[in-house]
């Protein structure tokens, strides 16, 4: 059972982060290139997948092999905005929850991606174990973090332009709730969860502003996609892509299981009319123009 308080989280409510971080166009190349890791990490297809950090639902047509997409963030407006740019059918299930109280049972997931998301984690070995939990034994985890042993923090340090070392294993924060980590340091967190690492890509090797106004953008992609495949080999870029699979661990879900009381871990919930019931605990999760919303029970 998790503790009654959790770390902090990084909330976009109501933030235009994808209006100007993303559909403007200046960060196309990020865009693409992180889409070209996706779709060599990516397992095929599937019935199902967790999307942790989903937002405004960016990355979620690329996973177009999958018959189902769970599509989980802290933030309801950004999962609006999701639900605008990709509908209400049944093969979208949209979640707003906390990453360090899940509210699914274990051994439901046989895959799931992370994409700009671990970098909010105060705490990202709980936020790893939690999607452990949360994933079949031989899951697939696609996990992209940002990555404090780059090249240019690398030179600063050396230059003095900054106090912080790139080589040590502990997180730094550089901005509230934005942390990179050490590559040794986030592949330790998977073994401890008993993740296997089958293969790591490093991602945005030119996200330099002068490359980026001076290079054609298919040419700086195409660069980058070559250089990925470095990525099992060393770890230098701003972003790295870890596909990771899961062993052992919690069996399959019972079919017909899916959603479990954050707090208490009771499940199967009751649907009531405007919420999914508790009968362990007696809380209410609320339920509202098709998303399910556990991050605080109905009247708290």
């Amino acid at each position: 059972m998790m503790p009654e308080s959790s770390p902090p989280v990084c909330n976009y409510e109501g933030s235009d982060y994808q209006e100007t971080f993303w559909d403007r166009g200046e960060r196309a190349y990020e865009d693409q290139v992180e889409a070209i890791a996706l779709r060599r990490l990516l397992p095929p297809g599937g019935k199902l997948l967790l999307e942790v950090g989903a937002g405004a639902g960016r990355n979620t047509p690329r996973y177009a092999g999958f018959e189902q997409i769970v599509l989980l963030d802290y933030s309801r407006t950004q999962l609006q905005k999701a639900q605008q740019r990709l509908g209400t059918d049944r093969r979208y299930i949209y979640v707003a929850a906390d990453v360090y109280r899940l509210p699914f049972v274990p051994g439901l997931f046989p895959a799931a991606t992370m994409i700009r998301t671990l970098h909010h984690m105060a705490d990202a070995p709980l936020a790893i174990a939690q999607i452990r939990q949360a994933l079949q034994p031989g899951a697939i985890f696609i996990l992209e973090y940002a990555n404090k042993r780059n090249l240019k923090a690398i030179l600063r340090y050396l230059l003095r332009r900054q106090s912080w070392s790139p080589f040590t294993p502990e997180p730094v924060e550089f901005v509230e709730l934005n942390f990179d980590f050490h590559p040794r340091a986030v592949s330790t967190w998977l073994r401890e969860q008993d993740f296997v690492i089958e293969r790591q890509l490093t991602v945005s090797h030119f996200r330099i502003n002068l490359l980026k106004k001076l290079i054609p953008l298919q040419l700086l992609v195409n660069m980058d996609a070559l250089a990925q495949l470095t990525g099992s080999w060393w770890q230098l870029t701003p972003q790295v892509f870890v596909r990771a699979r899961a062993e052992g661990g919690p069996q399959p879900a019972e079919p017909g299981s899916f959603f479990r009381c954050p707090a208490c871990h009771y499940s199967p919930l009751q649907r009531g009319e405007t919420s999914l019931d508790c009968p362990g605990c007696g809380r209410r999760w609320g339920v509202q123009d098709g998303i399910y919303d556990f991050r605080k029970p109905m009247g708290t």
